[in-house]
């Protein structure tokens, strides 16, 4: 894995910890225990989805750039596609708020891809690698 992208996928990490944090105190607040538990299955979920890209990228960005790609862009589906699944699954749920944990997960994604753009965008990372050997 490219050294730019593990600094740019940790500082999303710890961003997308803290509104976490956030959405399980929320979710504590206004759903009571129903809701603290929707929230952190919400967090715990979101947390497995993108560590399981952070791996999978990474090694695809052993072999090429564009293998690299092909594996970030079927595994955004595929935890799309279980997500979905899963939200329907939960909808009727009584152990936990399915609302809370819906919208924790969604606040979640939208933070930790949010803060990929960010400190993308405010990292200078060369697109052209530079010739070593002159």
């Amino acid at each position: 894995m490219p050294a730019d992208y593990a600094w740019i996928a940790r500082r999303s990490a710890a961003v997308a910890a803290g509104i976490g944090a956030v959405m399980i105190a929320l979710g504590a607040g206004l759903g009571g225990s129903k809701g603290l538990i929707g929230a952190v299955i919400g967090v715990g979920i979101v947390a497995i989805f993108f560590g399981i890209s952070i791996i999978a990228v990474g090694r695809a960005a052993r072999v090429s750039p564009q293998v690299m790609m092909v594996t970030a862009l079927s595994t955004y589906l595929v935890k799309i596609l279980i997500l979905l699944v899963l939200v329907g699954q939960f909808q009727d749920s009584t152990a936990f708020n399915p609302r809370v944990f819906g919208l924790t997960a969604i606040v979640c994604i939208l933070a930790y891809s949010g803060a990929q753009v960010m400190w993308t965008m405010r990292r200078k990372m060369l697109y052209v690698q530079p010739d070593r050997d002159r």
